[in-house]
């Protein structure tokens, strides 16, 4: 049974929601306030260089998957409130014993390494579970409204955290962020057991062992359903383009062009701005236009942008450029991601959630390995600046896969659950 009202302004209100944005809101400020820690890190501390930096942004993403893919099945039958907090706790620990070594004088890359790989796995597992759970808490008609909150939350947390993490650096020094999202993670994983209620446990047919087949029960979903099947490969390419120019930017501008840390947050901070606009305009541009339009359009628009970087100077113009070229992609993934994680929602069927939840993070987390290792390999043997160049070339390709025609609600789904109010999207926990 659902609880909840919704107030004057169409929101969804609640208690048990309300403690659940409470602890993703902890969360989502900490993690924006260690927003390019480790790279930061690996550059000031460790003296890395441009391959160890992407190095560091590839291992995390492809070892924290690979030790994921079989936690799909365990995550989807379980409540998901404990492996939430399960989860929020192994990061906790993991982050917690970075500023532990730094203090005793023994950091290394190797730790950082690991760490990432830790966050990695336990990140794909928690955002499972909380998608799970989430659709599970809210009413179909309600998951587009919430999900607006959780996706405005997150564009202000990184608004705020960067130029604050930049800031705390600078004065406390490298690693007092990370120590910061350690802590948020505590406080989530309290905030989520303040939640409280009855979680009825999932049910499984036949074994209660993990058969070898449920673990691509989640792909199996993913590429035999139309729709799903090319927004899917669609956001592998953009996402993991995207995500393998962090890096590069953080070498081009840091060490190359020589900007200050503070001023490498802001270009981060600034347009999150952009992120509360989308998310704000979601509910109402797809309940004007349509959510296959929106999904096509919006997921065009935000893939022309990323070639800019690769025009980026030293001094003002060149910050001015990095940020009006962030402002535009945010603006378009916050519009579009409600709109494509909802979609996803309505159309997998309630038992298989989790796993589809997961093969999608995990295949994210592989693209952005495989794309940041290449990206990192072609900067060392050019710079970064030509890497940048090849990957915002590359993305201009990604609209090429986005559906060309409105699926069907059952396309090669089987059963799914679709919102009654209004037709168009939800989106599940932001990650």
């Amino acid at each position: 049974m659902w609880h909840r009202r919704i107030d004057n302004t169409g929101d969804v209100v609640g208690r048990q929601f309300g403690r659940l944005w409470a602890a993703y809101a902890v969360s989502a400020y900490g993690t924006a306030l260690g927003f390019g820690a480790f790279p930061l890190i690996a550059l000031l501390v460790l003296d890395a260089g441009a391959a160890e930096v992407a190095l560091l942004a590839a291992v995390g993403p492809a070892v924290g998957a690979l030790i994921a893919v079989p936690l799909g099945p365990w995550v989807e039958f379980r409540r998901k409130r404990p492996v939430m907090i399960a989860m929020d706790l192994v990061r906790f620990g993991a982050m917690l014993s970075i500023p532990v070594a730094y203090a005793f004088g023994r950091l290394g890359f190797g730790q950082l390494l690991v760490v990432s790989t830790v966050v990695a796995a336990a990140k794909i597992a928690f955002n499972a579970a909380a998608g799970a759970y989430l659709k599970s808490l809210v009413p179909p008609a309600d998951l587009l409204v919430a999900n607006a909150r959780f996706e405005s939350t997150t564009w202000s947390a990184i608004a705020v955290g960067p130029p604050l993490g930049g800031a705390a650096i600078g004065m406390f020094g490298p690693v007092t962020t990370v120590l910061a999202d350690a802590l948020s993670y505590l406080l989530s994983a309290l905030g989520i057991t303040a939640i409280g209620g009855r979680e009825e446990r999932p049910q499984r047919t036949g074994t209660g062992r993990v058969r070898a087949g449920e673990v691509l029960d989640g792909w199996r979903h993913l590429l035999a359903h139309r729709g799903l099947r090319a927004l899917f490969l669609n956001h592998l390419v953009v996402s993991g383009l995207i995500m393998a120019t962090e890096p590069l930017l953080a070498v081009l501008m840091l060490r190359q062009l020589g900007f200050p840390p503070w001023q490498y947050g802001l270009a981060f901070a600034v347009p999150c701005l952009g992120g509360l606009i989308g998310s704000r305009l979601a509910r109402r541009v797809v309940t004007r236009y349509g959510q296959h339009r929106i999904l096509r359009t919006v997921g065009t628009l935000r893939a022309v942008w990323l070639i800019g970087l690769a025009f980026v100077q030293p001094g003002i113009a060149g910050l001015v450029t990095v940020i009006a070229v962030e402002f535009a992609i945010i603006i378009g993934m916050s519009l579009y991601n409600p709109v494509l994680a909802t979609y996803r929602l309505e159309h997998t069927p309630p038992d298989r959630v989790a796993r589809t939840l997961m093969a999608w993070s995990i295949s994210s987390g592989a693209a952005i390995a495989v794309l940041a290792t290449l990206g990192g390999l072609l900067a060392a043997a050019t710079s970064a600046r030509t890497a940048i160049t090849v990957a915002g070339l590359l993305i201009l390709a990604s609209p090429l896969l986005l559906p060309r025609r409105e699926p069907a609600a059952s396309d090669g789904a089987g059963p799914v659950t679709v919102a009654a109010a209004g037709g168009p999207a939800r989106r599940e926990v932001p990650s």
